[in-house]
């Protein structure tokens, strides 16, 4: 057997762009459907492409071109998946998450250098605050609401003309990503034409799709896996994609209802939470038009595997990918060829091999480092040297995972070398993190490491080392946190230590925190003191399906995540009549906490209440007599005495 296992060649695409290969699906059917969207009409290829070419007039006159980046925020949906496509053909998409805070928009607007911000117009976003004062054009999205799904006018006050006007070329790049990596600062990913339209045809092989296939998209657009894995490979084949406003569990079994996917793809958090579902929608299942469900980013537990083709009664195929390889490098086939549990298939597209740390490609079944090689891989990353030397071997890239192939050829990961976090899908550098805690003046040392999760693989946490006299509790480090970060990179856990444990050189090591600090991450057990508290045991020992529960237990060491955060808030509704938004539970993860904020609404609601009885009885009162008795509320409330009624 060969040392690098070489999936199918495949369709030679490396002389074509997205641009030319929406041209082909319009020549073939202008009229199929290539975007629709919940509530929205259908936008066919032909007037997809005209509106394809409206963008590019339009970003060409505000004075964009090839290769200039277009940094888009826009929130799941038509909008942003058209917005994608249409800057991709000329210029250079640069999608950021919405959810991000202004020093982290401040970042990557900045490292971008970004030619101009595509925001949707009346939104508000710290976003806009960054590129007003960093003179980058703001270019407002105005969606065409009654018309097709993803129309939209584009408008700017900043007129000129581009170094390179027109259709970007194959060696353009056509998307821009950061991932995190070993240090501090997020790496630039670019990605050309050649690299996209590779990576969505491997798909489409590898997953057998045609022109009649429709996918839900319920993958963030910011994101590799829901740009290519969802939307391009679809759009490239021809196919339709179902443009819905994020995931959302409750709403998952009426989209497949009523728009008929026939698949869809997913992280193992997103299949957790549609599992709990599942059993209440069986008659949807059976009526469906799904052959097939996806999932990447990721490692699916095969129990949930297991459970996803008991329940659909159709195969789930798991896939490996990263930013780098432009998503997709490996996969497990369909029927009838053989799937392996725990295993991220065979190579489908991209040479994939095992090195050993002196660049030797290893046999099968032998463990090392997994390399990768192909047309869909980044040309290198952006303006970084030292990150090209460290990650490209000859003409491999290193992908700092950990596996090995069997002797048929499918390939196992058995973990990470580099200290990214894998938090569901979401790739989190602790450095990152690090530095922002350490900019606390009462902070010494911040240390982000990764702990295990049952369900999104890892978490984060962060030990603390405080300085001289300072007294932050874990809550205050926590809400620090939330001002400068985006939820998803804020730590579960906050463990403040005299000193953090240290490697045989006197380095701080993140790899074996997690073990080293266990103990102090597992609060005494303490029982329920009040009435709510109770209920939230309860509450949290059915969610969570634990039976011993302390009031300081932490809900995401317990193995919550947002998923079934959602749950909580949903039994607390009907439990205690009280709204629970779901940030609150990231900012209060323990029943003591969650307790202290739902008895406040409880309060507030009594007083509302009370106040809306004493607006009854004056109503029904003389001026004279309503005067009265608010002189003796008065000064019953100066005496602290209650008021008789």
């Amino acid at each position: 057997m060969s040392n690098a296992l070489k999936a199918s060649e495949g369709t030679c695409l490396e002389k074509l762009t997205i641009y030319d290969l929406f041209g082909r699906r319009v020549r073939q059917a202008a009229a199929a459907p290539a975007i629709t969207a919940p509530g929205r009409t259908a936008l066919s290829y032909g007037r997809f492409y005209q509106h394809l070419d409206d963008i590019i007039f339009t970003l060409n006159t505000i004075g964009i071109g090839r290769n200039d980046r277009v940094a888009i925020v826009l929130p799941n949906g038509p909008e942003m998946a058209v917005a994608f496509i249409a800057v991709a053909v000329c210029a250079t998409s640069a999608p950021l998450n919405p959810a991000y805070r202004e020093q982290e928009f401040e970042f990557y607007l900045t490292d971008l250098n970004a030619k101009g911000l595509i925001i949707q117009s009346g939104v508000e976003s710290p976003a806009r605050a960054v590129a007003r004062k960093r003179n980058i054009p703001i270019i407002e999205l105005t969606p065409l609401s009654t018309a097709e799904a993803g129309l939209f006018t584009l408008a700017c006050d900043t007129d000129s003309a581009p170094r390179n006007d027109g259709v970007s070329a194959p060696e353009d790049i056509a998307l821009v990503l950061h991932t995190s990596g070993t240090t501090s600062r997020p790496k630039i990913v670019p990605l050309t034409h050649t690299n996209l339209c590779v990576s969505a045809d491997n798909i489409r092989t590898s997953l057998a799709l045609g022109q009649t296939d429709r996918c839900l998209n319920v993958m963030p657009l910011f994101h590799i896996h829901g740009l290519i894995g969802a939307t391009l490979s679809s759009l490239l084949t021809g196919a339709c994609v179902i443009c819905t406003p994020g995931f959302d569990a409750n709403l998952f079994f009426s989209w497949i209802k009523d728009y008929e996917p026939t698949w869809f793809t997913a992280v193992p958090t997103m299949h957790q939470a549609i599992l709990e579902q599942a059993r209440f929608q069986r008659e949807v299942m059976r009526r469906s038009h799904i052959r097939f469900i996806r999932s990447c980013s990721s490692s699916l537990p095969p129990k949930v595997l297991e459970a996803l083709e008991k329940e659909f009664k159709v195969p789930v195929i798991e896939a490996y990918g990263m930013t780098e390889a432009s998503h997709q490098m490996a996969s497990n086939p369909l029927l009838p060829r053989q799937r392996k549990p725990g295993s991220v298939g065979i190579a489908t597209g991209p040479d994939i091999a095992i090195m050993d740390e002196s660049g030797v490609l290893l046999p099968a079944e032998t463990t090392g480092e997994i390399v990768i090689r192909g047309q869909n891989v980044t040309p290198g990353y952006d303006d970084n040297r030292e990150a090209n030397e460290q990650a490209f071997f000859q003409d491999w890239f290193r992908t700092g995972d950990q596996g090995y192939f069997d002797s048929d050829g499918y390939l196992y990961i058995t973990g990470r070398l580099k200290e990214i976090i894998n938090r569901g899908g979401e790739k989190i550098a602790p450095r990152e993190i690090d530095e922002v805690l350490i900019e606390h003046q009462d902070i010494k040392q911040a240390v982000t490491f990764a702990i295990p999760h049952a369900s999104l693989g890892e978490d984060v946490a962060v030990a603390v080392v405080l300085s001289d006299k300072a007294t932050l509790t874990q809550k205050q480090i926590r809400d620090y946190a939330f001002t400068h970060l985006a939820d998803f990179k804020v730590p579960s856990q906050v463990v403040i230590v005299n000193d953090i444990p240290k490697g045989p050189t006197g380095k701080l090591q993140r790899i074996g925190l997690a073990q080293k600090l266990s103990a102090l991450m597992k609060p005494d057990y303490i029982t329920p003191r009040t009435e709510v508290e109770h209920i939230l045991v309860k509450i949290w020992s059915e969610v969570l399906n634990l039976e011993k529960i302390g009031i300081h237990d932490n809900f995401f060491a317990l193995g919550g995540d947002s998923l079934l955060a959602t749950q909580v808030a949903s039994r607390v509704r009907a439990s205690l009549l009280v709204e629970l938004p779901i940030p609150v539970m990231f900012r209060e993860p323990t029943i003591a906490g969650l307790a202290v904020v739902i008895e406040d609404s409880q309060t507030s609601e009594d007083q509302l209440q009370k106040i809306s009885h004493i607006l009854d009885e004056l109503e029904e009162l003389t001026e004279e007599e309503a005067q009265q008795l608010l002189a003796d509320m008065k000064k019953k409330e100066q005496s602290d005495t209650p008021p008789d009624k």
